[in-house]
């Protein structure tokens, strides 16, 4: 009777453990079926490649973390790496390239352009934290209001004269070095994307701040309770996200060499659906860093493969709205379940 009984438990852990990991196996068995139609894409270039690819999206995709941790989204992500990219880059140009965004601007430290880039990003976040804080406006309204706001104020800088709206090139070489430099085999831009990875591990576990937004996110009148000042943690979590996100932003134009103000449209949409993917929950309060990281390689290896086997970007536009969708819903089924 005992063996029965485990046996029972076993697979009643096994088909939660499914339930759980669905959408994730689900995608883990479409990059095994790429990888079968074109084992080209398992050469360790292509997969170099690859990861620094999912590089500045993990950044991103875990600024994003900590907003979706208390249940909301920030939409205006992407306009905020466009933003953060077209700052950093406009005054990193040549010398000697034609086009300066700054014609008389010299040679100023790389530091202070990227500085810059963050900390208008931060400000951004939290501002809307502070809306969402102080004015209880749901963070789908205060962060769709300010990706209109970061665009068009990105869009009325890119179009000063002399840019006229150009993109922007002829970035400097050791500011896109931090994006496609290597140090021996491995990207640098990889080695900043672990670097904030372990941090952002390390603020979300062992710190006061982190298991704050844990518990403003499980629970939010729980933790009022308890004594945790939830205006100053939405803040400064929306303010993580900003900077982070930002940061994601310089290393993109620093990776691709140049910059538009259309730069990281429908990013934030990667980076939520990563996010979910890797097990963050819609609802708040739940969701880990190695998650989100394996969300990001996964999603980014189904973009590159998908375009790597030759399937219509119309289609593969379809495929990510259904691999979101479906992530959400069984999240959604999940929290349903547990209650």
């Amino acid at each position: 009777m005992q063996g029965i009984g485990k046996s029972i438990m076993n697979k009643k852990s096994l088909k939660q453990f499914i339930m759980d990991k669905a959408i994730f196996l689900v995608l883990l068995m479409l990059v095994i079926v790429i990888a079968i139609i074109n084992p080209r894409i398992l050469r360790l270039q292509v997969l170099r490649d690859i990861l620094m690819m999912s590089s500045t999206k993990i950044i991103m995709a875990l600024g994003m973390m900590f907003v979706i941790l208390t249940g909301g989204v920030d939409l205006g992500g992407g306009r905020l790496v466009g933003m953060a990219a077209v700052v950093s880059a406009s005054m990193l140009q040549t010398a000697d390239y034609v086009r300066r965004f700054y014609p008389d601007l010299g040679q100023i430290p790389i530091i202070l352009p990227i500085l810059l880039a963050v900390f208008v990003g931060t400000l951004f976040g939290m501002m809307n934290g502070l809306i969402v804080a102080k004015f209880k406006v749901p963070a789908f309204i205060a962060t769709l209001s300010s990706m209109l706001i970061i665009y068009g104020i990105n869009s009325i800088y890119f179009n000063m004269p002399p840019n006229n709206s150009q993109p922007i090139g002829g970035l400097r070489a050791d500011f896109t070095y931090l994006g496609s430099g290597s140090i021996g085999f491995v990207p640098v831009i990889v080695i900043f994307a672990a670097l904030v990875s372990i941090i952002v591990w390390f603020v979300l576990n062992k710190t006061v701040f982190g298991k704050n937004v844990y518990a403003v996110g499980g629970n939010p009148e729980a933790a009022a309770v308890s004594g945790i000042n939830i205006t100053k943690t939405l803040v400064g979590l929306f303010g993580v996200c900003g900077f982070l996100i930002s940061l994601s932003g310089v290393l993109e134009a620093a990776r691709t060499g140049g910059a538009t103000n259309n730069y990281g449209n429908g990013y934030e949409l990667d980076a939520i659906a990563s996010c979910v993917v890797g097990g963050v929950s819609t609802t708040g309060g739940v969701g880990t860093v190695s998650g989100v990281i394996a969300g990001v390689i996964i999603f980014s290896f189904i973009n590159y493969g998908l375009t790597f086997i030759g399937v219509n970007p119309y289609w593969q536009n379809i495929i990510k709205g259904v691999i979101i969708v479906s992530a959400v819903s069984f999240d959604i089924r999940k929290y349903v379940q547990k209650k």
